[in-house]
């Protein structure tokens, strides 16, 4: 039987950026693997031949599982999306069972390939999707995708720099095979409910009762950050999931040139935002702390009431500066770039918040007499 044209497996499809890469490539024979199914089936309405499979790579067993699975669809393509980054929205609340997922899955996808691959297998291209967080949250300068990786603090944040190590580490193993690393800033967007998003549009998303009924009621949370201007010109850059979506599709269809690693980092269009404006499009208040430590200590209390769904070690990361160099994705996209990245990061941010601010006029920033950084 000869091998499919264009058959590609996804990992963590039935996630937010999966459901999305759906829909941006109708013309490939698509196998989906995740813990649970798609939500939305009338996105599969493109797919006739989609086929998925349930499986957890925090798991040994799913090594072998998937090894099986590629030989059996002759993939030509992996696309990596699993990752558990909100510990309370999966309910994956044990740290070390996230590790299992993130960093020993990653492991596990990039073993399969090799060994499929070793053994006659066709698998041409794999891609990962890394993450900004992977540099860590105080970057000295705008940086390229040679500055060494120092997440931290965060479970995300570590996890994502252990497993772009993985890759980078394991690439070479596979074969004739093109590795991808993408390393996207902020993710943004009406759907997306990440910490950064989350700290600026306020929902309680916590877990407990009072965090429920706070949201039942339209309740929203300020945005905390330390006393200090410095704060409030902290920069922040933000890229559409939609433009991630598309970007993912036009490199799976590129005919290789045998390159064995590309890392690209990912953003959208034009300047940096200072947290200041971010605010201001939210249409968000923002109540200013003594210092770091005001703020982990007021995210600690929330996260244990049950209100918000911020960690504490989230702290570094919407109160640090880590911003990117995106001249190599410009170059690699050349004449498609503008319509691969269409989102500007300002119009990328905003979207977050289309449905907020287009009833209640956005709020003011509080103002507040500067005091010493703690």
């Amino acid at each position: 039987m000869s091998a499919p044209e264009k058959t590609v497996v996804v990992t963590g499809v039935a996630g937010n950026l999966g459901v999305r890469l759906l829909r941006e490539i109708p013309e490939f024979d698509v196998c989906g693997l995740d813990m649970h199914p798609i939500r939305d089936q009338s996105v599969l309405s493109n797919y006739p031949s989609f086929q998925f499979q349930t499986i957890d790579l925090g798991e040994e067993p799913s090594c072998r599982e998937l090894i099986d699975l590629l030989r059996k669809t002759e993939a030509q393509s992996v696309v990596h999306l699993a990752f558990v980054i909100d510990p309370l929205r999966t309910g994956v609340l044990d740290v070390d069972r996230m590790w299992r997922i993130n960093v020993a899955g990653t492991a596990r996808v990039m073993e399969a390939v090799a060994v499929v691959n070793r053994n006659g297998g066709v698998i041409k291209k794999v891609i990962y999707v890394s993450s900004v967080a992977a540099y860590g949250s105080d970057l000295p300068r705008p940086v390229t995708e040679d500055q060494p990786l120092s997440g931290h603090t965060l479970p995300y944040a570590i996890h994502k720099r252990e497993s772009d190590q993985v890759v980078q580490a394991r690439a070479k193993s596979l074969g004739a095979c093109s590795t991808y690393i993408l390393r996207p800033h902020i993710f943004a967007g009406a759907s997306m409910r990440n910490y950064l998003i989350n700290i600026l549009r306020g929902t309680p998303y916590g877990h407990g009762r009072l965090g429920r009924w706070m949201e039942q009621r339209g309740r929203r949370l300020p945005a905390l950050i330390p006393y200090g201007r410095k704060y409030l010109d902290t920069r922040f850059q933000y890229v559409h999931v939609d433009d991630m979506a598309r970007l993912l599709a036009w490199i799976l269809r590129q005919r290789e040139v045998g390159r064995s690693l590309t890392i690209l980092n990912v953003a959208g269009r034009g300047e940096a935002l200072p947290f200041e404006r971010c605010a201001q499009i939210a249409g968000t208040k923002v109540t200013r702390l003594p210092g770091k430590i005001g703020c982990r200590l007021a995210l600690s209390l929330a996260w244990k009431l049950g209100i918000s769904s911020v960690p504490a070690a989230a702290v570094p990361y919407f109160t640090g500066t880590y911003l990117m160099d995106t001249s190599r994705l410009r170059e690699l996209l050349g004449k498609d770039y503008e319509d691969v990245i269409r989102y500007s990061i300002e119009e990328a941010l905003a979207d977050s918040f289309k449905l907020e601010t287009e009833t209640p006029a956005a709020q003011p920033i509080e103002q507040t007499a500067s005091k010493t950084q703690v």
